[in-house]
């Protein structure tokens, strides 16, 4: 088999690359060796130079998959106040619904994590445990500061459960458009959807009324950016207009 000379980092990425989409597709346990040198253009026996196993080079794709992500470093930055909560959770929206720079790597991540789920959940704990570790902090310290300041109410739920069943909520709409459409019929726009769930979330943390409508006015006039770019007005499978009323 013809192979393009790589150097062994080169190759280790090519072969992470190409490896990906294969594990997001068919799972760790349904994937062969044999697939996934076909897949890099190389033999087995090259793949196995580079990742003596196939644990090995799950391994590789979970550690890069955990790595510093710029957006998270950016909100990482911020200080803690209600506008900060606000943006973390609006962020969080838009991100999952509309889309980041990559829409496709966004959706073989999903698939991973979902392949995770049914196998043994190394990917998602360590994928989950590296999210909590970096934005959690920020989160309790917002939620305590828009608890001082009035706008958040009293509730019986530890600050992180706050922070992760707001996450699921919109992951499992985010999971809903895999199959190339909202599997769900739901009712109105995209932008609809966004506005509803980040109201959804907000209430659910506690949120007063009037608290988020003032912080989405403010967070609307002055957007959080990302290094990783603007988060697109158009999700992967429909236009930012379309109904999901089908």
């Amino acid at each position: 088999m013809a192979t393009i000379r790589l150097d062994s980092d080169e190759r280790r990425k090519a072969i992470v690359t190409a490896s990906v989409p294969l594990f997001a597709r068919k799972g760790f346990a349904g994937t062969t060796t044999k697939e996934l040198a076909e897949a890099a253009g190389i033999s087995e026996a090259l793949l196995f130079r580079h990742f003596p196993s196939k644990k090995h080079l799950y391994g590789e794709i979970l550690r890069l998959g955990c790595e510093g992500d710029p957006a998270l470093e950016q909100l990482a930055a911020l200080e803690p106040s209600t506008a900060t909560l606000v943006h973390m959770i609006t962020f969080m929206v838009r991100y999952f619904l509309l889309g980041g720079a990559d829409r496709a790597e966004l959706d073989t991540r999903l698939r991973l994590v979902l392949h995770s789920f049914l196998e043994d959940g190394e990917y998602a704990r360590e994928l989950f445990d590296t999210i909590f570790e970096r934005v959690n902090p920020l989160f309790v310290a917002s939620i305590e500061a828009a608890a001082a300041g009035g706008d958040l109410k009293p509730e019986p739920i530890v600050s992180a459960n706050r922070f992760w069943l707001g996450h699921h909520v919109v992951a499992m709409v985010a999971f809903v458009f895999l199959p190339g459409g909202a599997s769900v019929p739901y009712q109105g726009t995209v932008s609809d959807l966004v506005d509803e769930a980040s109201w959804f979330i907000l209430r659910g943390i506690g949120m007063r009324d009037a608290a988020i409508a003032s912080a989405l006015a403010a967070a609307a006039q002055h957007p959080f950016q990302c290094a990783t770019g603007a988060i697109s007005d158009a999700p992967p499978h429909a236009d930012r207009g379309q109904s999901f009323g089908w």
